[in-house]
Order: C-alpha cells, then structure tokens, then sequence
C-alpha cells in the first residue's frame, strides 16, 4: 500500500478505522524528510497491512501544533487508536523495521491497563503535583522557623531618594545648573 496524505479532516477517521497506523510528519524544505521520504515508501510497500500517513507540517500547521511536533521528521506509530511511539529524526530502513515489528507485537491489554494507570493518576491528582505541594509546604514551615523572634517579617530600609531628572537634574548625576 502507498502512502496516504493525511489532513485534519481525515486524521481521526484514518486513526480509528485502522489496526496500525504509521504518520510522517515532514516539510517539503526539510533534507532530513527527503532522505527519509523513500525508505518509508519502501516500508508502505513492504507492510500492506499497515497504513503510511504522511502529514506535510506546512500545509497543516494547525494539526502539527495540536500534536506538538517541534522537529521534522516526526515518525508516530497508532496501534488500535492509542499512540504508542513518537520519535523525531530520520530512521534507517534496519531501524523502521524494529518499530514495526515492535509496533506488531505489542500486548495492547497490558498497553490499554497502562493508559488506564496513567490517566487515574491525572483525574486524581498526579504523584508530581502532590510531591510539588509536600515540597512547597516544607519550605514554608523551613522559613518560618528560621525566623526569630516569632512575629512578621522585618521591614526593608527606606529607598535611596530618586536621582537624574527626577529630582531635578537634566542628566542623570550632574547637578542642576541655574
């Protein structure tokens, strides 16, 4: 099978509707993308099973933001709609077929419990974010404590009066002439 030009219209029906689903993310001005152009013609050629999208970040600037491509080539790897590789650079042909065949043997119950555990985690609350706040709290309680006598903070001295044309000059550090 050749490879399929995918836009923001046919994305998500080309994602859904297909087992596996390989996306290069390329630009027409990009030399790396050029290299890597017909080792993944080959590898569309070679797996019939697979679909080969190729997605032209200049004329889809939009659908490139929303999947956060910041260097091209981008080679993205669906299996049954969940995303499961996302590598920027050119491949080599050895190296393409090490994804696929990786991308193939995906045990996609373990891929599926694992998604699972991570979105918990986002619903609940993220390990990160409470370890962040545990974090925040101790130095609060650090700073406080160092503070002594207990009691609000210490006030800052007065700021040195204003020079330069504020206060009077017409050059800053040169006194006024009359």
């Amino acid at each position: 099978m050749a490879t399929v030009d995918i836009t923001q219209d046919t994305l998500g029906q080309t994602i859904a509707e297909n087992d596996i689903v390989l996306l290069d993310w390329w630009a027409e001005w990009c030399g790396p993308c050029k290299q890597f152009a017909p080792t993944y013609e080959a590898a569309s050629e070679k797996h019939e099973d697979i679909v080969f999208g190729k997605v032209d970040t200049e004329d889809q600037q939009m659908l490139a933001a929303s999947a956060q491509i910041s260097s091209i080539p981008t080679l993205m790897a669906f299996r049954e709609g969940i995303l499961v590789f996302s590598q920027p650079g050119a491949l080599p042909s050895s190296a393409l077929d090490q994804v696929i065949d990786a991308v193939k043997g995906l045990d996609m119950e373990e891929v599926r419990a694992e998604v699972a555990k991570q979105s918990q985690d986002v619903v609940g609350g993220t390990r990160a974010r409470d370890a962040w706040v545990r974090r925040r709290r101790r130095r609060r309680t650090a700073s406080r404590a160092r503070r002594w006598p207990p009691g609000p903070a210490p006030r800052r001295p007065p700021r040195a009066p204003p020079r330069g044309r504020a206060a009077g000059c017409r050059r800053a550090g040169r006194p006024a002439s009359r």
